[in-house]
Formats: structure tokens, C-alpha cells, sequence
């Protein structure tokens, strides 16, 4: 595996991890746009989209879709936002999907101040391992 940001968080650096496979992992965000915004990263080393090999295309999209569907049930969700950055705006160069559970309300989207309101938060002492918690007992 190449050196890249997300291959050191993955190595050793603090984060909590909520699924792990021989093809794709997925932790959350330091920085959240909501409780729960999860990270899905390839665990090869692929800088973007288009690099990304076929062969991880379902890997890396499923498990997409799986964390999309398991904040419903583990944490309230009522839908999701998922994104994904090619070279603009792709602050680590390591292809990766944002995950951010949705709900009404939540001013993500906020008509009258622009398209989307990327404010980031952090988690309480203790919250990000309970949200992993529940969403690790969701994707089993």
C-alpha cells in the first residue's frame, strides 16, 4: 500500500473505525457535518474516482450504501448525503466518499444562505465511540 493521509489514520493515528474488510474501510470523520458522517476509503492506495478499478467499485459503492441505510435504524437518520471530491476541494488525495447521515431540519441544505452549509462540528467525550458502537452493530 502507497503512503498517503488515510493509509497513516488507518496505520496507527486516533479514529474510530466502523467496518473493515480485505477492500474498503470505513471510520468517522474527526470533523463531522453530523453525528455519524462517516468516511468509506479503498484500502489500496487510489488517489480518485476515475483511478478506481473496477474490481472495488462494488466493494467501495456497497459499502456506501450499506452505511446509508444503517443510519436509519442506528441513528435516527431519516436519509443521507453522499459525496464524493475529485482533485477540487479533495483535501487528501486518497479516493474516499463522505457518508452524513440526514435528517429535516438540518440545515445541511439551507435555502436563502446558499446551496450548502459545510459547517463542521465535533463529537462529546465518549460520542464518537458510542455513534461507531451503534453503527458496527448495524453493518454485521
Amino acid at each position: 500500500m502507497a503512503s498517503c493521509a488515510f493509509c497513516e489514520i488507518v496505520r496507527g493515528a486516533p479514529h474510530e473505525e466502523v467496518y473493515r474488510d480485505d477492500l474498503v474501510l470505513a471510520f468517522l470523520d474527526r470533523a463531522p457535518l453530523a453525528l455519524g458522517h462517516t468516511l468509506v476509503i479503498t484500502r489500496e492506495h487510489v488517489e480518485t474516482l476515475e483511478e478506481l478499478p473496477s474490481s472495488l467499485l462494488g466493494s467501495f459503492f456497497g459499502l456506501t450504501q450499506r452505511l446509508s441505510r444503517a443510519f436509519g435504524s442506528a441513528l435516527g437518520a431519516e436519509g443521507s448525503l453522499v459525496a464524493l471530491n475529485t482533485r477540487i476541494s479533495q483535501s487528501v488525495p486518497h479516493v474516499h466518499a463522505h457518508v452524513v447521515p440526514r435528517r429535516k431540519g438540518d440545515r445541511l441544505f439551507s435555502p436563502g444562505q446558499g446551496p450548502m452549509l459545510w459547517i463542521r462540528t465535533k463529537y462529546a467525550e465518549g460520542e464518537a465511540a458510542d455513534v461507531a458502537r451503534k453503527l458496527r452493530a448495524e453493518l454485521k
